[in-house]
């Protein structure tokens, strides 16, 4: 842990311009081009391997210096193979975890990429099968900085760094100090125990509170999506029989129901009694109800945005943000109007609409730019950023006293997730997938953040094929569906409308009972196999005393596949619990090897 340490302190690297020139020093404790270099830090019990820091550059020359940005905590591998999580949002919807090839670079900005896709983990995590290095920022909220990845040769390195948009100006004597931040060297493996720990730390450093999901959020997940933005009630009402025949429990009510963005009164489509004749439906037939809605969005047409422009945020030339998918407006996040309005919303859908929870959406929910609204009421402009999950803070707290245990799900479309809102939510979500690996990586993320959180694995038309049910299940997700029944709404265009086709009623039918029976989204993630260069991959979930293992190949042919995690000493039966036809066969403990056939996926359980 010393060399580590040692190596980081040495790495301090600051952009200084004496007046014009710019000067470019590595400092490394000592004064260098005038500028000399402080290090305060601590290694926090109960955390091995972690080192909390802050970098200080102290002008020691006689003369003003101008800083227009530092770079500090660098750690880096030399290896002919590395791979990263890297959990930063921008429109490209990148994974988070990937490979670093030679001459990658990825900036990993946390503040806004584009114009709505912004936030996420503040921190970076760099491995081989020998070392496991994270670095990253440990601030109570976030910051926007960025947290390079670049790669040369076979030197991969990583750091903190903060550009100032107005050079900060040193005056002799005076010192420039980074925020707080920290380097972890983690056990081998990938990124599952370093963002574990970096977790609990956050979590006990900041007082935060670990989010939790009641039972109903584990349970099986039917959306009207499938029926697009111009479903109408009776198309809901009617699909209920298959729904409750197939087994789900859930309904979600989609876009389409409002006027428009910002407006949220139901349309003449639905009908002013259509919302409260489609739940009191849905509860009827024994299921729950989440509302679809875009929050923090309001089109620019709308009452909301017209009559409303207090509430508003406002950019530094005066315009106003745009969310691009729907042509929208951001309201300010910690605007008290925009609070109020938004609370009145809530008692809206729950108590008179007797909705049960929500499906929060969109990839502006992430994050928004500073905002320069006066009515706002902020100290700075970048405030908008930090104290952002507040927003998510008013909503879930309304709901919890309007309706206690409703379900508060945020779909980030795309985006990793803002750590900070974390704690108001109840269902975390697969978010508009763009692959089955995706679904099943995310999963793995949100089991080290947060292992009493329901993962909601999405529409499973969003997995590889639209029928990965394996993705869904093996992981621990919660399975989800948005089949229409008897027929498509004749304006919908994705995935041919969706139709509940003979062979996907099948597979629900198999699917749906294998999930509500072993509940695998309730059992307990282990991190057994590593992510990146494990082959094949591979998950595994404990629950009720049995060990469920899910591996993942385009195919795999028979080569041996150990069985990690198993005593020595006892001898174990290994069925194959998702197969048409179920096999079982024995395993020892001192052997634990197997040597399986399969295409995609092999989902075992192991007693």
């Amino acid at each position: 842990m010393r060399k580590l340490l040692a190596a980081a302190l040495a790495a301090a690297f600051v952009c200084a311009c004496a007046q014009a020139p710019v000067d470019r020093a590595l400092c490394n404790g000592k004064t260098v081009n005038g500028l000399q270099t402080l290090i305060k830090f601590e290694e926090p019990a109960g955390f091995p391997g972690l080192t909390v820091r802050k970098v200080g550059f102290v002008n020691s020359t006689a003369r003003p210096v101008s800083i227009d940005a530092i770079e500090t905590s660098r750690i880096s591998l030399d290896a002919p193979e590395v791979w990263s999580f890297q959990p930063t949002s921008s429109g490209e919807r990148k994974d988070w975890v990937l490979p670093v090839d030679n001459g990658f670079y990825q900036r990993n900005y946390l503040g806004m990429n584009d114009s709505d896709y912004g936030g996420g983990i503040p921190m970076v995590c760099i491995w081989t099968p020998e070392k496991n290095l994270s670095v990253g920022v440990a601030e109570a909220s976030l910051k926007l900085v960025s947290m390079p990845v670049k790669r040369k040769g076979n030197h991969t390195e990583a750091c903190i760094r903060e550009d100032f948009a107005n050079a900060k100006v040193l005056q002799p004597g005076d010192t420039l100090y980074s925020l707080e931040q920290f380097i972890l060297e983690g056990p081998k493996g990938d990124f599952f125990e370093p963002l574990r720990t970096f977790t609990r730390y956050m979590w006990e450093a900041h007082d935060y509170i670990p989010p939790q999901s009641p039972e109903e959020a584990f349970e099986p997940v039917w959306c009207a999506w499938g029926y697009e933005r111009t479903f109408t009630v009776d198309e809901v009402i009617g699909t209920l029989p298959k729904v409750v025949e197939l087994g789900f429990k859930w309904v979600d009510v989609d876009d389409g129901y409002q006027w428009c963005e910002g407006d949220w009164e139901a349309n003449d489509r639905i009908g002013a009694d259509g919302m409260r004749r489609m739940t009191d439906a849905i509860h009827a037939a024994g299921l729950k109800a989440k509302l679809w809605w875009a929050p923090m969005a309001a089109d620019p047409e709308s009452k909301c945005a017209t009559e409303h422009p207090e509430m508003l945020l406002v950019k530094e030339d005066g315009n106003h943000e745009d969310i691009s998918w729907w042509d929208s407006w951001y309201l300010s996040p910690v605007n008290p109007y925009t609070w109020e309005y938004t609370e009145k919303l809530v008692d809206m859908f729950l108590k008179e609409w007797n909705f049960d929870g929500f499906k929060l959406d969109g990839q502006h929910l992430n994050l928004s730019a500073p905002d320069y609204n006066p009515a706002s009421g902020l100290s700075f402009p970048e405030e908008a950023c930090e104290r952002h999950p507040e927003f998510f803070r008013t909503i879930y707290q309304r709901a919890q006293a309007d309706k206690p245990g409703s379900i508060v799900q945020v779909c980030p479309c795309g985006c990793s997730v803002n750590f900070f809102y974390l704690p108001y939510i109840n269902q975390a979500v697969a978010s508009d997938p763009t692959s089955s690996a995706q679904i099943r990586m995310k999963r793995k993320a949100y089991a080290a953040i947060a292992p009493g959180l329901a993962y909601y694995a999405d529409h499973v038309e969003l997995s590889d094929g639209g029928l990965d049910f394996p993705s869904q299940v093996g992981v621990g997700g919660v399975i989800g569906t948005k089949f229409t029944w008897p027929k498509a709404n004749p304006d919908a265009t994705e995935n041919g409308g969706s139709l509940l086709t003979e062979e996907k009623e099948a597979l629900l039918r198999k699917w749906v009972p294998i999930y509500s029976e072993k509940m695998l989204s309730k059992g307990n993630y282990l991190n057994l196999y590593d992510y990146g260069f494990d082959k094949p991959e591979a998950h595994v979930i404990e629950k009720d005393g049995a060990m469920y293992y899910a591996f993942y190949a385009p195919e795999w042919n028979g080569e041996p596949i150990e069985l990690r995690g198993l005593d020595p000493a006892r001898s174990y039966i290994v069925t194959e619990y998702a197969a048409d036809q179920p096999r079982a066969y024995a395993v020892e403990g001192s052997d634990p090897f197997i040597r399986p056939t399969f295409k995609g996926s092999y989902l075992i359980e192991v007693k």
